[in-house]
């Protein structure tokens, strides 16, 4: 398939900007060119609620947005989604990620609780975990006053937010702590270490590439971590059994396209159903800048219809 027109159009202006290699830039400057980024979103879909909340964390109170999707009442009994936003795990927050969320409450169905957990260099690996995990723990302990089905908490996020819930679904469940029925994971990194035929033909040129990777991975991770920690690279997870259903969603021309195709694979040979589906045309990040790729409203649709099918 060729790339959709609108994503290389995107893509050619950006070229003529001849913008830095991402390891030439401070973690501020990072966050800054996400957040410019993440402004190419729709205008902000109409919601029913929007509501931020506290909770306890592992190290301090976490702030979490909580969406109820056009046309529930307040009060009515959802299923849930906790959804871990990206952005390298060093980036991002609630309101880059506002119209993501905004448009997968109200396509999914869900009540979502976007986290606003700890990024690096302030507090690296492995803070934003346990934020996670503590996150995941709080929302099901707390579903009733939440409006949430205890039998229907799905666990989410995009690009480097979803390798947070990959792990942390995993973590959880493992520790018998939460008991999702879902994980949903769009563009995820799942092996910071692959070396794949998507990273080669995509390293460059194509939104996310090799530099902002390095340069993530950099300041997430000091003191000598191993990438290849299945906390930090999930695709090398050891057991797979015993995982809630995967709705794994990639992009044709994102580097990361083949690590979360074979995470499918492996969660398949782990008898975990598993539902997979590549956007085609598409690049990394493609969901998030709905002014200028119109599909995205499309595959938002597709996005919730499968949640929406693969929960009890």
């Amino acid at each position: 398939m060729a790339i959709d027109p609108h994503a290389k159009r995107f893509l050619d202006k950006l070229a003529a900007l001849a913008p830095a290699s991402m390891l030439s830039l401070s973690v501020g400057e990072r966050r800054t060119g996400l957040e410019q980024l993440l402004k190419f979103s729709k205008r902000p879909a109409c919601i029913g609620q929007v509501e931020d909340r506290t909770l306890p964390g592992p190290g301090g109170p976490l702030t979490a947005r909580i969406y109820t999707p056009a046309g529930a009442e307040p009060a009515k009994v959802l299923p849930g989604l906790v959804f871990f936003h990206g952005g390298g795990l060093c980036a991002g927050n609630l309101d880059t990620h506002d119209g993501i969320c905004r448009a997968l409450a109200n396509a999914s169905g869900c009540r979502l609780i976007s986290i606003d957990y700890r990024l690096a260099p302030e507090h690296p690996f492995p803070a934003a975990i346990a934020d996670g995990c503590a996150a995941g723990g709080w929302a099901a302990a707390h579903a009733e006053p939440l409006h949430l089905d205890p039998e229907r908490l799905v666990i989410g996020g995009d690009s480097a937010g979803a390798t947070l819930a990959a792990a942390v679904c995993h973590m959880t469940t493992t520790a018998g702590t939460v008991r999702w029925s879902l994980q949903f994971l769009l563009c995820p990194i799942m092996d910071f270490k692959a070396d794949t035929e998507s990273r080669r033909a995509f390293a460059q040129g194509y939104l996310l590439d090799q530099a902002t990777l390095e340069h993530d991975l950099k300041h997430y991770l000091t003191g000598g971590v191993d990438p290849a920690d299945p906390r930090i690279s999930p695709l090398r997870a050891a057991r797979l059994e015993d995982l809630p259903p995967a709705c794994i969603h990639t992009a044709e021309f994102d580097p990361l396209r083949d690590e979360g195709r074979a995470y499918a694979e492996q969660l398949e040979r782990a008898g975990v159903k598993t539902l997979y589906r590549c956007h085609s045309g598409m690049i990394h990040l493609f969901y998030g800048m709905g002014s200028l790729i119109p599909y995205a409203t499309a595959a938002y649709e597709l996005m919730g219809a499968d949640i929406r099918a693969m929960l009890p």
